[in-house]
């Protein structure tokens, strides 16, 4: 189930980058399940980590790679992404497999193990299926292609419950050449980023000196991949990240680092929102807008804090104007001195609280009618400041229960 109908993009080609994908039936035969990128070494790499405490062995040793090629003054040549098994709960074996397969896969393209960054998805605790990942590595990489269909491939290749593949994709000119920005990602369930998603990789041809691409990351990521929840869950194996190919134009001048900001946002958000569109048994996509805050993160507790809660939820997936579930889950949000008499709700085009309680030109056909749309917008304002959130999150079903459920079978 998803919501709304979001083809995948036709990508332009990046010079110097490609993506090959192969069946190694990791979990399951017959479907892509190990994606290979390759970047160019004019490119510079930056990423953003799960700040879990159990973080998966990939993670880690991404993290250390990342760290040794930029102390080398490089950076890495290859993303490897297997799906199926998140390689995450499994201790020292789990280190040693995630090294094992950056050095087969150095080994084959004839680089160092350290330009090799790994990623991995799917069920924790359980130990990598190194012999049937590592007869993938061939396939993959004899598939390697800049096309268009490549793209889609590793969109597939990475997936766990997901429906379809998510892309986006947005091109600027700077110094009258065009720039292009192409991104992926996965995702559908475990969904409370704490610093990125589930896995997204994002390339551009832009020349980014690394400094500029680390803030450009954080701060699209701050904007987009952590303002969605589906169940509040922050996975194991949370990793975006960012490449900068250097075959473009340079981005440096304070225009141009504002304009490609504005184009990158848009592809974050893009796939951001492609995730909860997505999101497990979803039938609706919820925007929470809160403005009138003191500040962004008291904006983003209040949205939060709504989005979690699992009375809200099930009243959207039951398309029941329950209109005061919004308002206890604000009430309770972590906001020191709350004037209720100064917030407003609205459902939709629809007023439901202001003056403490219900509007009084509040009626319960009216916000019936906005609960039964797949797409719905909620709008607080906290009349206490000039600051604002967005935050996108979806409904609660019967579905997603039993996707869980079943999830290991």
């Amino acid at each position: 189930m998803a919501v709304g109908n979001v083809p995948f993009p036709e990508m332009l080609p990046l010079n110097g980058v490609r993506l090959g994908t192969a069946m190694a039936g990791i979990k399951k035969p017959g479907r892509r399940d190990l994606v290979v990128i390759e970047l160019p070494e004019s490119a510079t790499v930056s990423g953003v980590f799960t700040r879990n405490a159990f973080c998966a062995a990939p993670v880690a040793v991404a993290k250390q790679h990342l760290e040794h090629c930029r102390a080398q003054g490089r950076s890495p040549r290859f993303w490897l992404i297997n799906t199926g098994n998140a390689n995450a709960g499994t201790g020292e074996a789990g280190m040693r497999d995630a090294y094992a397969s950056c050095a087969a896969l150095a080994e084959q393209v004839g680089v160092s193990a350290q330009d090799v960054l790994p990623f991995s998805t799917g069920v924790i605790g359980e130990p990598l299926p190194m012999d049937r990942l590592l007869a993938g590595l061939a396939p993959a990489l004899e598939s390697l292609s800049s096309d268009d269909i490549a793209w889609q491939h590793a969109g597939q290749g990475i997936l766990t419950t997901d429906t379809r593949a998510k892309g986006a994709t947005a091109t600027l000119e700077v110094h009258g050449q065009q720039v292009t920005i192409n991104g992926i990602t996965k995702g559908s369930g475990m969904i409370k980023p704490n610093m990125a998603t589930m896995l997204g990789f994002v390339v551009t041809d832009a020349a980014i000196e690394t400094p500029l691409l680390d803030r450009l990351l954080r701060e699209t990521v701050d904007h987009s991949f952590n303002c969605i929840t589906v169940d509040s869950d922050t996975s194991t194996n949370d990793a975006c990240m960012l490449a900068a190919t250097g075959t473009g134009p340079s981005i440096v001048d304070k225009g141009d680092v504002s304009a490609f900001r504005d184009a990158l946002q848009v592809v974050m958000t893009e796939l951001a929102q492609a995730i909860i569109r997505d999101a497990e048994g979803a039938t609706k996509f919820v925007t929470l807008h809160v403005d009138g805050a003191n500040s962004r993160q008291e904006a983003l507790d209040v949205a939060f804090t709504v989005a979690h809660s699992p009375l809200v939820k099930t009243a959207l997936y039951a398309s029941d104007a329950n209109w005061g579930r919004i308002l206890a889950a604000v009430g309770r949000a972590p906001v020191s001195d709350f004037d209720v008499n100064r917030v407003v709700i609205d459902l939709g085009d629809v007023r439901l609280v202001e003056n403490g309680g219900r509007a009084a030109s509040y009626n319960e056909a009216a916000g019936s009618a906005v609960m039964a749309q797949s797409e719905i917008t909620i709008r607080i304002n906290l009349g206490r400041g000039d600051e604002s959130a967005t935050v996108w999150t979806s409904d609660l079903s019967h579905d997603y229960v039993s996707i869980n459920a079943d999830y290991r079978s």
